[in-house]
């Protein structure tokens, strides 16, 4: 896709009502500092757009950034981050589990995941929850620019039998250092909102 505007239109809290959209959304969920901010300035073209930082648990809002006023790509709540209160935790999970049943417009939903690691309980969560939601979730390996070619392979391997993935679940490694897999994520946007 030729990105030709992209702004972040509507920052939605803990206490805020869902807003309701007559674009399509593509959501992307994952633990916090997978990579999720750094996949959509990837995306966009765009360095700061998305905000980033070293720091887990930045993001802590549902953010709607309209593309080209033909869709919106949703930035999601980090999940798993273990320093911040139980209670911050249960109201994102609160947030995403609301976006995910009742958005109208929600067409897709990438589910990050760091290749470095094996799944971790609550990704193969965040999966399952997508699932029982009525999504086929893409799954995204983050961060592919960090491992070896030749441990690709076996790293996505793990990854898919950590997260219990149906058949035909489509994976698709991406490094926002180098662009791998950024035109296969834009192919699987294009298709969902079209």
């Amino acid at each position: 896709m030729n990105v030709k505007s992209a702004e972040l239109e509507i920052v939605c809290g803990p206490t805020s009502a869902l807003p309701h959209t007559d674009l399509p959304e593509i959501a992307f969920a994952g633990r916090s500092n997978v990579g999720k901010s750094s996949l959509i300035n990837a995306l966009l073209n765009r360095k700061n757009l998305a905000r980033t930082s070293g720091q887990p648990g930045k993001t802590q809002t549902i953010n709607f950034y309209n593309i080209n006023k033909e869709l919106y790509l949703v930035d999601l709540p980090g999940y798993g981050y273990a320093k911040t209160s139980h209670a911050t935790q249960e109201k994102w999970a609160d947030m995403i589990g609301n976006y995910l049943e009742k958005s109208k417009q929600l067409k897709a939903v990438f589910v990050l995941v760091d290749i470095r690691h094996e799944a971790k309980a609550s990704d193969r969560m965040m999966y399952e929850w997508a699932v029982a939601s009525g999504r086929e979730p893409v799954i995204i390996a983050t961060k592919a620019d960090k491992i070896s070619k030749g441990a690709m392979q076996k790293n996505l391997k793990i990854l898919k039998e950590g997260l219990g993935l149906k058949k035909g679940t489509v994976m698709i490694p991406f490094s926002a250092v180098t662009k791998e897999g950024k035109d296969e994520i834009w192919k699987v946007i294009e298709e969902a909102s079209s």
